[in-house]
């Protein structure tokens, strides 16, 4: 079964990424202040539009790293305090 997108304003403004076919969640919610709404060309909607494309655009071109590659080589930070007692 496909389950349809779609960008939604409610009506404090907040724009929301939701299934079209469920009341779950939301997967993304985009708020804009009220200055950053002044400088904008474009209505809201369509820069929350614009936002999620570019963000999809950039997801699908990244390459997949595993946790193992991610953390190769890397420096594992050192969780203890300086009296020795482990952090939590």
């Amino acid at each position: 079964m496909f389950s349809y997108l779609e960008l939604v304003e409610l009506p404090n403004g907040d724009i929301v990424l939701q299934r079209s076919d469920d009341d779950s969640e939301p997967l993304v919610v985009i708020s804009f202040s009220e200055a950053s709404r002044q400088f904008m060309a474009a209505p809201p909607l369509e820069v929350a539009r614009a936002m999620i494309q570019a963000g999809i655009e950039v997801a699908s071109e990244a390459p997949e790293i595993t946790m193992e590659e991610e953390i190769e080589g890397e420096e594992l930070l050192d969780m203890t305090s300086p009296d020795n007692k482990t952090v939590h």
